[in-house]
């Protein structure tokens, strides 16, 4: 597809659901990141954190900050606020002793279920509407619109 060609596309306005779809949970988060004192970064790195733990991937400073794009410095600035908010927790890995990994603390589990639950209560009610099939076609559908956009992020960045 040449330049200019894809605006006719009749997928477009698929296109722009997700973007205004991005938007909304971009407005919702930084709601949550306003009432608790939080910088957007902040709130990403929460996310972050979560998503490796449920994954069952420890995480380190240095993934965290290469996940968050962030040299260093800001890593280190962006944990210890966190820490000083009581969100997140330092722990040396029991398996070596020279390495620095990060956890979610329980308060701040509490205050995302507390501020997300009725957003997420929802999607889920939202959901009920489609098959088991049809969901499942909408989350590789997400999954490949996920790759899709990491990817065009990844090229803008060189």
């Amino acid at each position: 597809m040449g330049a200019g060609q894809h605006w006719d596309d009749p997928r477009i306005p698929l296109v722009h659901q997700l973007r205004a779809t991005t938007v909304e949970f971009d407005l919702l988060a930084a709601e949550f990141a306003a009432r608790n004192g939080l910088h957007p970064t902040d709130l990403r790195a929460l996310i972050a954190l979560l998503d490796d733990a449920r994954a069952g991937r420890p995480t380190t400073p240095g993934r965290l900050g290469a996940g968050l794009r962030l040299n260093s410095a800001g890593t280190t600035t962006l944990i210890d606020r966190l820490e000083r908010l009581g969100l997140v927790r330092r722990e040396r890995d029991t398996a070596d002793r020279r390495r620095v990994l990060l956890t979610v603390e329980p308060r701040a589990v509490e205050l995302g279920r507390s501020f997300f639950g009725p957003a997420v209560a929802a999607l889920l009610a939202a959901m009920d509407a489609f098959t088991p099939d049809e969901l499942a076609v909408a989350g590789r559908f997400l999954t490949a619109v996920a790759a899709a956009t990491a990817g065009a992020a990844a090229r803008a960045r060189d």
